[in-house]
């Protein structure tokens, strides 16, 4: 780590603790039935990757989801079920992020939605008193800046608005598609895989 400067973070499975199983249960349980058979849909697949680059808004989302659901199946059941994925974030991530700002320059770059933004911004403050905001010098969120990974632009989106060099910048994803597009911008990389934790690298 002698050379690097810059580190650019994943949010889930990385800081925030997930199980995207728990979504689809509940899913499953409001009506949603064969969840990965609707998600192997080209339609749906584009339809979440639109909702995740802000090209939908919530309220579609949502209308969509409860028109796959049983009868009276209402929007904050549908809200509820989409945030069941959202679990904790281990105290020790956060004062380790804490430590690294004192010798990092820290971002964020997350593949995420509005409803999940305004879950777990309210998680983090709940557990911590603090926003992610105040724990990276920039934070970027795919819904607002029209971008998700792993397209390589981005991460040239974060790279040129920050001026940083890649060459002395790690990104830390737990997904291996996007650490490929990462380092295909340039960037170091570090794969948070299954039995791995952000806490077990040699900062």
């Amino acid at each position: 780590m002698k050379d690097i400067k810059n580190i650019i973070f994943d949010l889930g499975g990385v800081i925030l603790n997930i199980d995207t199983r728990k979504t689809a249960m509940a899913l499953e349980e409001l009506g949603v039935k064969d969840l990965k058979g609707h998600l192997s849909q080209p339609a749906l697949v584009s339809f979440f990757n639109d909702y995740e680059t802000g090209k939908i808004d919530d309220n579609a989302f949502v209308r969509k989801l409860q028109s796959l659901a049983g009868e009276g199946t209402t929007e904050q059941h549908i809200i509820d079920a989409w945030n069941a994925l959202l679990l904790d974030f281990p105290s020790e991530r956060i004062e380790l992020l804490r430590s690294l700002r004192k010798k990092y320059r820290l971002f964020l770059l997350s593949n995420t939605n509005e409803i999940h933004y305004k879950q777990f911004q309210q998680q983090i403050y709940l557990q911590t008193g603090s926003y992610l905001e105040d724990l990276f010098e920039r934070t970027y969120y795919s819904h607002t800046i029209n971008l998700r990974k792993p397209d390589v632009a981005c991460y040239q989106f974060v790279i040129k608005e920050n001026k940083l060099n890649p060459s002395e910048t790690i990104f830390v994803d737990d997904s291996e598609v996007n650490i490929t597009g990462a380092r295909e911008a340039g960037l170091l990389t570090e794969h948070i895989h299954a039995g791995r934790s952000i806490m077990d690298i040699n900062w």
